[in-house]
């Protein structure tokens, strides 16, 4: 595409690598409880003689969502007052120091001290508030869409944890993930500091923020808009990314210990159930700069269209289908992509209806975005635990998102006839 090659005369490549680079291993961190749900029950289970219900596995995979959420408008703050790189360092220094601790007390940890562990992780999570607008600050606004869907295309790390969190695991337990997790992240904050840089200032001019700002902001009425667009495509990506290896073992355990992959015992099952939650959650992480270009090219309102559409489907025919293992996987395969390609299409539209803004822009929205996950997989956990299936879960979602779409034919018309004008870019 025009735009991609446009990106080698345009920018700073390093700094979108970095970018990439730190958002993609943070996301990994961040999201490495999903994967490890189940271990860690079972470990709670035979060494303190705990057992975890769904509500509480739910509560362990979503608390990193939430503390990522909160701390997403924290991290999105100091961007604008500290800069993008020093507050990378710092928070990257912060979730090293809690892998550590996780792995050093491993077994020992409580349930309590393992969500306290889940705050931390959440650190990661907000990489995002920092990633992105560094990135972004560095292109012109017709960019915006391809340049913030790859450094956002870090998100890929969730499919790192799936593929081999589960593997690791079963072979020197669930406490080494956390180890490789603090020495990989030491390896790519070493990377960050050599090679990204802040934009100078004639490309991109800071304007610090204060709280006073926040409360502008949420004034505006397409904060609120951008906030739930983002709560459905981030937090559906990132909810289902977490929930998913739960999902497949409780509902198609059977299916997966009959597909001729010499699985003999349990554990098995729990990998071979990381490989195909990996394989969905690929198709939401490797999109999203593809549903950016997209949206460059057609608009990021049609686009969100077009994605939003396909996802109710998808989940509809999840919630209704009464699916073979082999469609479910196709099922949610399509239902993450398309999350994948809407994230891209938000943040296509977020930098120029907020350009200056998009640091505290990005924490507020990210914070939304942390929000749904949390939501969503609350709500997956609540359905199970009150239904025994996941169908209620899915129908809600769907509800959200066909009120999303009644949204958007709310708002073009006006985001068209007022910023859209100047915006620079495609709406």
């Amino acid at each position: 595409m025009a735009n991609l090659k446009e990106l080698k005369t345009s920018g700073h490549w390093p700094t979108l690598f970095a970018a990439f680079l730190y958002f993609d291993f943070s996301f990994m961190v961040w999201t490495m409880m999903g994967p490890l749900a189940n271990e860690i029950a079972e470990s709670l289970k035979l060494t303190q003689n705990v057992t975890l219900g769904p509500s509480q596995i739910a509560t362990l995979i979503s608390m990193p969502i939430l503390a990522g959420a909160i701390l997403r408008l924290v991290l999105g703050f100091f961007v604008d007052k500290f800069g993008p790189k020093r507050t990378a360092v710092v928070s990257q220094l912060i979730v090293v120091t809690g892998l550590f601790y996780g792995y050093f007390k491993g077994a020992s940890m409580s349930y309590d001290e393992l969500l306290l562990i889940t705050i931390v992780l959440g650190f990661a999570g907000a990489s995002f508030s920092v990633a992105l607008p560094q990135a972004g600050q560095w292109y012109p606004p017709h960019l915006q869409g391809v340049v913030l869907g790859l450094a956002g295309a870090g998100n890929i790390g969730v499919v790192i944890d799936f593929i081999f969190a589960p593997k690791i695991a079963q072979l020197w337990g669930w406490e080494m993930v956390f180890l490789i997790g603090a020495a990989l992240s030491l390896l790519i904050l070493f990377v960050y500091i050599v090679i990204a840089k802040d934009a100078p200032a004639e490309v991109y001019t800071p304007r610090p923020k204060k709280l006073i700002d926040y409360g502008r902001l949420l004034k505006d009425r397409d904060t609120w808009w951008f906030s739930l667009f983002y709560a459905i495509s981030f937090g559906g990506f990132v909810g289902f990314a977490g929930y998913l290896k739960v999902y497949l073992i409780d509902t198609y355990n059977p299916q997966m210990a009959q597909l001729g992959l010499d699985l003999i015992n349990e554990e098995n099952v729990k990998v071979v159930a990381g490989y195909f939650g990996a394989f969905c959650i690929a198709a939401g992480a490797i999109l999203r700069p593809v549903g950016g270009a997209i949206a460059d090219k057609f608009g990021g309102v049609k686009s969100l269209y077009v994605f939003y559409s396909i996802i109710i489907v998808m989940l509809l025919i999840s919630a209704f289908g009464h699916l073979s293992f082999g469609l479910a996987i196709a099922v949610l395969f399509l239902t993450m992509a398309n999350l994948g390609m809407a994230n891209g299409a938000v943040f296509q539209l977020v930098p120029q209806r907020f350009g200056r803004d998009i640091g505290i822009m990005s924490g507020i929205i990210g914070f939304a975005g942390g929000m749904g996950g949390t939501a969503l997989v609350q709500t997956l956990g609540w359905s199970k635990t009150s239904f025994g299936v996941y169908s209620t879960g899915f129908i809600l979602f769907a509800l959200i998102v066909f009120v999303a779409i009644l949204g958007i034919s709310v708002v073009k018309t006006r985001w068209r006839t007022t910023w859209g004008v100047s915006a620079g870019g495609r709406i």
